[in-house]
């Protein structure tokens, strides 16, 4: 299969020539495990039961080989991050280990490694990544402030963006299509109910509980409903619902595996805004999984189909799996420049802004996401509130549409089509 190139790999590149171990962590199939290939010269499998089970014997084995050594799936084995982190420790090394892991342990390693192992998160690929055309308008220039020139075209529609949800951003499933690509993505789904839970230390008495859950859940996509809105919408009709518990259970081991990514609310630490409300607001890894779950082709979601499940949501959710589309895609970029990427809300939902990426200086950039090809005043309101309050620690602020061009509004609000915002 053709490699396609990563941001992460530039991110990965650069690490690796001043540290000795980086930790690539992220959902099965992300392509973790290909990323690190092109590097590693020593590869220990530990999916592999031989491989396993001789590293098992011998742990001390793992620091032994030509480096870069590749530890994949390294949390079959969590004594191999200590042995990493005292290899390092003896020899710092650039360079010398890569590990993979698609599951943060139940019981983690005693140490942290910090200071000795960095870790990296890996995300489906991103829109500039997936080649939906040259972008013209820089993650990193926006963060810059300044406002920057905006410009640039597209001939992507709706229709491109519909398609690309079901497409997926897992680089294996891109090379399929129609029957066969709807056929890997349930098959993907069901290994998550059916094995990986129980890879992650925990049995499910009842598989088709989690199945309904998660169905809900990706209704909620790009909201903050609560847990107990899901669940209700998960057992409607039915007379007993799972516990709190349960619920909480369900939701701690998917993030554990990386399938759950929610967005956390912001808190401004320059700047304070009264009556903050910041409950997360639910995305799964890739909005892909969110159609499958709710049994969505391109058709349906164009035609306003909920997929059968009830929630409260504002507009269409086509339109909520638009904005965790763009919402992936701005996690990668953001994180190639140290940025981290919140959602902001206030009590009620008086003011809201779908995306905060923080520089770690604190100063932000405010990103709207509108499924839409052209944008008015009232689209704008919540960023010019947000730019009044908070002054020069506003960046910039950006409407993601799903139209053709990219320009500044007059009010200096950037509009900018999905397809043409990249790193």
């Amino acid at each position: 299969m053709h490699y396609i190139r990563r941001i992460l790999d530039e991110e990965l590149d650069e690490l690796l020539s001043d540290l000795a171990a980086v930790a690539i962590e992220g959902p099965k199939a992300v392509g973790k495990t290909a990323t690190a290939l092109r590097r590693a010269r020593t590869v220990v499998r530990l999916d592999d039961p031989a491989q396993r089970e001789l590293t098992d014997a011998d742990p001390a084995r793992l620091a032994m080989g030509e480096a870069p050594i590749l530890i994949d799936e390294w949390q079959r084995l969590p004594e191999s991050w200590d042995v990493v982190r005292r290899a390092v420790d003896d020899d710092p090394s650039p360079s010398r280990f890569l590990l993979t892991g698609s599951i943060t342990p139940a019981d983690p390693p005693t140490h942290s490694g910090a200071g000795r192992i960095v870790r990296l998160r890996m995300r489906p690929l991103s829109l500039a990544e997936r080649g939906a055309g040259p972008p013209t308008v820089s993650l990193r220039r926006l963060l810059a402030g300044g406002g920057s020139p905006v410009d640039g075209a597209t001939g992507w529609t709706l229709r491109d963006y519909a398609d690309e949800i079901l497409r997926s951003g897992f680089p294996a499933l891109r090379q399929l299509g129609g029957r066969a690509l709807s056929v890997q993505i349930d098959s993907y789904l069901a290994r998550v109910v059916d094995r990986d839970f129980e890879e992650a230390g925990q049995r499910l008495r009842r598989p088709d509980a989690l199945r309904r859950w998660l169905a809900a859940y990706a209704a909620a996509t790009a909201t903050t409903a609560t847990l107990e809105t899901i669940r209700d919408a998960a057992t409607s009709g039915e007379g007993t619902k799972p516990s709190r518990p349960t619920v909480l259970a369900y939701r701690d081991l998917l993030q554990r595996i990386w399938i759950l990514d929610p967005v956390p609310g912001w808190v401004p630490t320059r700047n304070p805004i009264a009556r903050l409300s910041h409950p997360d607001k639910h995305h799964l890894v890739d909005p892909a999984l969110a159609a499958a779950l709710l049994g969505l082709d391109a058709d349906a979601l164009l035609q306003g189909d909920d997929g059968g499940v009830a929630m409260p949501r504002d507009g269409t959710l086509v339109g909520h799996l638009f904005e965790s589309l763009v919402t992936q895609s701005v996690r990668v970029y953001a994180q190639r420049v140290g940025a981290a990427v919140r959602h902001f809300r206030t009590k009620g939902g008086r003011q809201e802004v779908d995306l905060i990426v923080e520089r770690r200086d604190h100063r932000v950039l405010a990103v709207e996401v509108k499924l839409t090809r052209s944008v008015g005043d009232e689209d704008v309101r919540h960023l010019l509130w947000l730019r009044d309050k908070l002054g020069a620690d506003l960046l910039d602020a950006v409407v993601v549409t799903t139209g053709p061009h990219a320009y500044r509004r007059p009010d200096g609000i950037a509009v900018v089509p999905a397809a043409l915002l990249g790193p």
